[in-house]
């Protein structure tokens, strides 16, 4: 195992061209068989071989705080992932809830095959991967199997439209079991339109909200994610906030009529009037 960790450790970059631009599949200097993916230079994933259960990128270990108080620890869930990238949080679910079943739905096929090549799914994992479009895969999903649909979804560096409408929550609500949880990882910036936009798209479709982000974020102070979580079932709200507050990069939770009050007369969004969401400054990932 020593040998093959300090192999990994030396490899180089691999850079190879997808349906959704060019992936580049870099190591980490700081762990042995940990890679990130960027496509067309965008950071999109991080996985650490060794230890799936390792959440590097801020948004995902708050998606992660999710997926733990989606159910008892431990308790197998039902998960769906709209988005694949390396299959990051799929990859969690299954080391932190051994015999958990998911679905991925990640459209571009190419990428799909070099992360199956170059980061290979555990062989005993309940994963299934569906190159078709995310809202395409999500009506394939049986009413009521999910416990847990993760939306993290980019087309580039930007949501897709038909992804941030009503008509999108309502087919995500159809695949939920009663009390099952829907997250979005949300990039936007100043004035924050979108972002106010998606919360009030939510909070036509689920009576449960919270937003966890960095509160410079929150602020509009700069482009960044937030992780949006609806429910039809009262939120874990203060074991969130204690786990958004504990992050290496502490995050705030917005819920209740404080989020109501961020969300500022937004109306929510439809099929008919839908717009990605915006593209992220050139400073963003640098």
């Amino acid at each position: 195992m020593g040998k093959s960790r300090n192999a990994r450790r030396d490899s180089a970059p691999v850079a190879v061209p997808v349906d959704g631009g060019l992936a580049q599949l870099i190591p980490d200097r700081d762990r042995a068989r940990a890679w990130t993916l960027l496509v067309d230079g965008a950071p999109q994933s991080h996985v650490d071989l060794d230890d799936p259960a390792y959440l590097s990128f801020e948004y995902q270990r708050r998606l992660g705080h999710v997926i733990d108080l989606a159910a008892q620890p431990g308790k197998p869930v039902h998960a769906v992932h709209l988005g694949g990238g390396a299959f990051t949080l799929a990859r969690y679910v299954a080391a932190t809830r051994a015999r958990s079943t998911q679905q991925v739905v990640e459209r571009d096929a190419a990428l799909v095959q070099l992360v199956r090549r170059e980061l290979p799914l555990d062989t005993g994992a309940r994963i299934r991967v569906r190159s078709v479009d995310a809202r395409e895969g999500l009506a394939k999903v049986p009413d009521g199997w999910a416990d847990l649909v993760i939306a993290d979804v980019f087309s580039g560096a930007r949501t897709p439209a038909h992804l941030t409408s009503t008509e999108f929550l309502d087919e995500v609500r159809r695949a939920l079991k009663p009390g099952g949880l829907y997250a979005a990882n949300l990039a936007d910036g100043p004035p924050l339109a979108h972002l106010r936009g998606q919360i009030a798209t939510a909070a036509a479709r689920f009576p449960e909200l919270a937003l966890v982000a960095d509160p410079t974020v929150l602020r509009g102070k700069r482009f960044g994610n937030a992780v949006l979580v609806a429910c039809d079932h009262p939120l874990p709200i203060a074991e969130l906030t204690r786990r958004a507050a504990s992050d290496p990069h502490p995050g705030r939770v917005e819920h209740g009529r404080s989020l109501t009050d961020f969300t500022g007369g937004a109306l929510p969004v439809i099929d008919a009037a839908a717009v990605a969401s915006p593209a992220p400054p050139a400073s963003a990932f640098r």
